[in-house]
């Protein structure tokens, strides 16, 4: 009993610290509502969170996506504090690396910065085998471009400048196109040094489908997983690129908000029609993502997000972050795990932290049929 206080007492203060304390608690799709707690895996609910550890028990493996890599590091640690006994492990890796573990059948749940394409889907019913891979939207954000020029703090580019710049089209910092953008700005006659993903990755599918939509005449390659245009310099995985951009005065890069915000990138304001630029915020980016469709069917979730946006102070060069699972034919020794895991990451409390990381919260009404889809795993 002792034991069991002491580890109560743990989660409660731990949960304090990390979320906002709001006594919500959100079911994990099990069976058992008795309040109880199962040995060894922790206290069924912690007072202080949203956190239902269930019967989740042992080691959860998961991979794929680098961009929610800051998200996923604060869930399995708020989570890991309220269920002892629960090891929940992402390797941060990329998108593509995690749909190929998951299909399989090596990781609990991948995730994706882009949703499964029809083969891939298929693909998955090997692993799923009664079900198949589903999309379920978790973390949303913008799509930082980080740039390092020794004496610009503030900079503006619009979508058919930053085609020109990725696909090695202007190669000085005061080429004209840029300084139209940025009038009264002191740019450097410095040679750009652009910076891109050098594996499979989500986030460089998301930016082609933005140049591809807002600059169609200056970016003419097919919006996928691995970086398409020649030149430029290659870097493994999101925060590789943010390395280079941060060490190299001259270089442009692309990846998810928070690590410019933990490294102190600056990052460029993107020019997308309206009255003024829009920085990359987590406010600004969910003005884009509001407008988002869901395409899928069935129990997919798969979204389409509108990279042309005009709305007022609306970011419009952000991605969704899916964690990617088996609808059924989840494997049985894991399933309790992930669905309470999931659980937390869609709660209210778990959305909430989202934004102190620097991404952004998914909508609620489509966060709604998340949580509603979380709960019928299988």
């Amino acid at each position: 009993m002792k034991l069991q206080r002491k580890n109560r007492l743990r989660a409660t203060a731990l949960g304090a610290l990390a979320v906002s304390g709001a006594l919500v608690l959100t079911a994990c799709g099990s069976d058992d509502n008795t309040g109880g707690s199962t040995p060894g895996t922790g206290d069924k609910t912690t007072a202080a969170s949203s956190i239902d550890c269930g019967n989740a028990k042992g080691q959860l493996r998961a991979s794929g996506s680098s961009a929610q890599k800051n998200a996923m590091d604060l869930w399995v640690k708020n989570y890991m504090a309220a269920c002892s006994g629960v090891e929940i492990n992402y390797n941060s890796s990329s998108s593509g690396e995690g749909i190929v573990a998951f299909n399989q059948g090596t990781v609990g749940f991948a995730g994706s910065d882009s949703a499964l394409k029809p083969e891939e889907v298929a693909e998955s019913k090997k692993s799923c085998k009664t079900g198949q891979g589903i999309n379920l939207p978790m973390v949303g954000g913008p799509v930082a471009i980080g740039y390092h020029l020794e004496g610009v703090d503030k900079l503006t580019l619009d979508a058919p400048t930053l085609a020109k710049i990725f696909d090695t089209k202007i190669k000085k910092w005061n080429d004209p196109a840029i300084a139209k953008l940025n009038d009264g700005v002191d740019l450097p006659d410095k040679a750009i040094q652009a910076f891109h993903r050098s594996e499979d990755s989500g986030t460089t599918q998301n930016l082609g489908k933005y140049l591809g939509a807002a600059a169609p005449k200056d970016w003419k390659y097919e919006a996928e997983k691995k970086w398409p245009a020649p030149g430029g310099q290659a870097a493994s995985n999101s925060s590789g690129i943010a390395a280079q951009v941060k060490q190299v005065d001259g270089a442009i890069g692309y990846f998810e908000l928070s690590y410019a915000k933990s490294q102190g990138i600056s990052t460029v304001a993107i020019d997308n029609g309206g009255s003024a630029p829009a920085e990359a915020t987590s406010e600004n980016a969910s003005k884009a993502i509001a407008a988002a469709k869901v395409t899928g069917t069935g129990k997919d979730l798969a979204l389409e997000l509108d990279y042309t946006t005009q709305a007022e102070g609306a970011y419009p060069l952000v991605l969704v972050t899916y964690e990617v699972v088996c609808d059924s034919g989840n494997k049985a020794e894991t399933l309790d795990t992930v669905k309470s895991f999931l659980s937390y990451a869609a709660s209210d409390d778990g959305q909430k932290i989202l934004t102190e990381a620097g991404y952004a919260p998914i909508p609620a009404e489509i966060n709604a049929k998340v949580r509603e889809t979380i709960n019928g795993l299988s």
